[in-house]
């Protein structure tokens, strides 16, 4: 069975939870705790299965794969249907596009390592980094949104089913509440996030959903 290492409130590992349930497929979850005992990704047991020592990483038979956008594709090619990536050329670079502008260019720079840093290294507060993230976010997202827009309107960000992008949108979305974003923004966004959220394939793969989440009291 597919192991996947995850951490329940990580945007990359929640990407790949929605696309493993998208695609039907039984996997087991290993938590990693980022924060506590120091962060466990950073055990020497763990790093020998991902010398970069971050989440997700997939696990299948003797196969390791790290880095989320890598797994979906894995999984594309492991389980063809249904399908999560159009094969139209035109329409394919289309939604990869909206992957890495979401990928590349807004989460790396809101992860746990950049903010420790921020913290550690340059003595940035905690007003200074929840500014630095809201300003990434923001600047992706309304870059994302009007490539949306302009996209013919349809439930999903590319179709009327839900690919690659709205595994990558969701959980963005998800971070963008968590730094006080304003989505109000991004009307198409939220628009596509709503359509997500009535699958439960998307609800399953929440964070609070996940077994390593915080018990509520």
């Amino acid at each position: 069975m597919l192991k996947l290492y995850s951490f329940w409130r990580s945007s990359s590992a929640y990407r790949v939870r929605i696309a493993l349930n998208l695609k039907g497929l039984e996997y087991l979850i290993e938590p990693v705790h980022l924060m506590h005992e120091g962060g466990q990704q950073f055990r020497s047991e763990y790093r020998r299965l991902n010398p970069q020592a971050m989440v997700p990483l997939l696990v299948d038979g003797e196969l390791r794969i790290s880095q989320s956008l890598a797994i979906l594709d894995y999984l594309e090619a492991l389980a063809p249907h249904p399908p999560l990536l159009p094969t139209e050329p035109a329409l394919r670079a289309r939604v990869l596009e909206a992957c890495l502008n979401i990928v590349s260019d807004v989460q790396p720079l809101q992860n746990s390592r950049v903010l420790r840093h921020l913290q550690d290294d340059l003595a940035q507060d905690g007003a200074r980094q929840q500014a630095w993230v809201r300003h990434w976010i923001t600047l992706g997202l309304d870059a994302l949104e009007t490539r949306l827009q302009a996209h013919p309107q349809s439930r999903f960000s590319f179709g009327e089913t839900p690919g690659f992008a709205d595994c990558c949108l969701v959980p963005q979305l998800y971070s963008a509440r968590r730094f006080d974003c304003e989505l109000t923004r991004w009307p198409r966004l939220t628009e596509i996030e709503s359509a997500c959220q009535a699958l439960p394939a998307f609800v399953h793969a929440l964070p609070d959903h996940q077994p390593d989440a915080p018990t509520p009291h």
